[in-house]
């Protein structure tokens, strides 16, 4: 499953980026960038599908953003430690 729900991610945002960016073809640099940054996530141990998909959303928008993979890695890690901080607030989970 574990491949799965890394290749369901890189899917899903990579989808959604097509969507807002209809100059972007579909095997740009940014797209092999995107499922390196995964894969690396998911090779730490993080197998969760919805944080993955928030990751490589944040992941994507942030290299628009900055322009720079190291900077913008750091920045959808931030997003994915926040989630899993307001998941462990969260009563009962």
């Amino acid at each position: 499953m574990t491949s799965q729900a890394l290749e369901g991610a890189c899917a899903f945002a990579w989808r959604n980026y097509l969507l807002r960016h209809s100059g972007v073809s579909e095997d740009d640099s940014r797209r092999s960038a995107l499922f390196r940054y995964i894969t690396n996530l998911r090779d730490t141990g993080e197998y969760d599908f919805d944080l993955l998909q928030i990751a490589a959303v944040a992941y994507l928008k942030k290299l628009d953003e900055l322009h720079d993979d190291r900077r913008a890695r750091l920045a959808a890690d931030q997003a994915v430690a926040e989630r899993l901080e307001s998941r462990s607030a969260k009563p009962g989970t």
